[in-house]
């Protein structure tokens, strides 16, 4: 399996990087799932540059790139908590999916939790995004309950959330 660099996003320019990676990988990714309207209201609230500053500097959020061939072709945001790791995000851009990178980054993700004596890695996944349902199942998770939040602008997020447990 070709390798992956993790790049934490520690820098503004990294910041900046991510934003643009978010609102191509969610235009092209989810006009299929949820109308544009929401689609521009929700990486403009959660994946613009200033939302993603103001999650790591209030929120305790991590970012990091996925690299490969030397290109950004993705990010993962994250959140410790509650003796869990919150997987907020994980975009990978079109051209580079089905190459092992999510495999990658859920590797990672049960390091840090093993490490730290974190038992769960958990996630949102909206319940119509079936290639993510299954890809995430492939990598171990299971559906344990759904939520529907209201998000604002008389939207909402209609998701399953599904866990990974870390032994």
């Amino acid at each position: 399996m070709n390798e992956v660099k993790i790049v934490p996003v520690n820098q503004d320019h990294l910041v900046i990087e991510v934003a643009a990676l978010a609102k191509k990988i969610w235009f092209d990714h989810y006009s299929s799932i949820i109308d544009e309207g929401q689609i521009e209201y929700m990486v403009n609230q959660y994946q613009s540059k200033k939302a993603i500053k103001k999650q790591m500097e209030t929120e305790d959020y991590q970012y990091f790139l996925t690299e490969k061939e030397g290109k950004n072709v993705g990010y993962f945001g994250i959140q410790v908590k509650d003796g869990s790791i919150f997987l907020s995000k994980l975009y990978v851009d079109k051209d580079y999916r089905r190459m092992g990178i999510g495999t990658q980054v859920i590797s990672f993700l049960c390091r840090i939790a093993k490490r730290d004596g974190l038992d769960k890695i958990w996630l949102t996944v909206n319940k119509n995004n079936s290639g993510s349902i299954k890809a995430y199942e492939h990598l171990g998770f299971t559906t344990e309950r759904t939520q529907v939040a209201d998000i604002g602008e008389g939207y909402v997020m209609d998701d399953y959330i599904m866990e990974k447990k870390v032994k």
